[in-house]
């Protein structure tokens, strides 16, 4: 756990990461504290940065999304002209989900859902393909999810 952070903090975080809908009067009861308190630790907590969004999760399968794709991507080297676009291209994409830096033969992966396999192979030739410096994709299509998370370990934090 972070030094900054202490048990109250902790209980809050994990309260708020398993419904953070709940009113702030729910969750000083949950943690053991009076409202005010409770909400002027939750806007210290927004404030330093360990909450940076409260947002509601869909269900990807619902909004039509039945393909889960890690993709690998071997990017050429960039200026850091061509290192903005890049990621400006990430960011107004929205089928990619996630993207990272990565060691290894690779260079990024992101992750992209899609609709199904005729459409993620469109996207790679129109969308993928044409972001600045990438020269190779590496796919891999998610069978099934065993395991979604957005809860992050409070207490084990370091």
């Amino acid at each position: 756990m972070p030094n900054d952070l202490d048990a109250i903090d902790v209980k809050i975080l994990e309260q708020l990461q398993r419904d953070c809908s709940i009113s702030t009067s729910e969750l000083a009861e949950r943690v053991g504290l009076s409202q005010s308190p409770c909400w002027r630790r939750i806007q210290r907590l927004k404030d330093e940065g360990y909450i940076q969004a409260q947002v509601a999760i869909l269900d990807a399968e619902k909004m039509g999304f039945q393909l889960h794709v890690f993709a690998q991507l071997k990017i050429k080297h960039l200026t850091e002209d061509e290192r903005d676009k890049f990621l400006a291209a990430i960011e107004a994409t929205p089928e990619i989900v996630e993207c990272y830096s990565i060691l290894g033969e690779r260079d990024a992966m992101i992750k992209v859902i899609a609709p199904d396999i005729r459409w993620y192979q469109e996207f790679i030739f129109t969308q993928i393909l044409k972001l600045p410096g990438v020269v190779d994709i590496n796919s891999t299509v998610a069978l099934s999810e065993m395991k979604r998370s957005t809860f992050l370990p409070v207490r084990g934090a370091r």
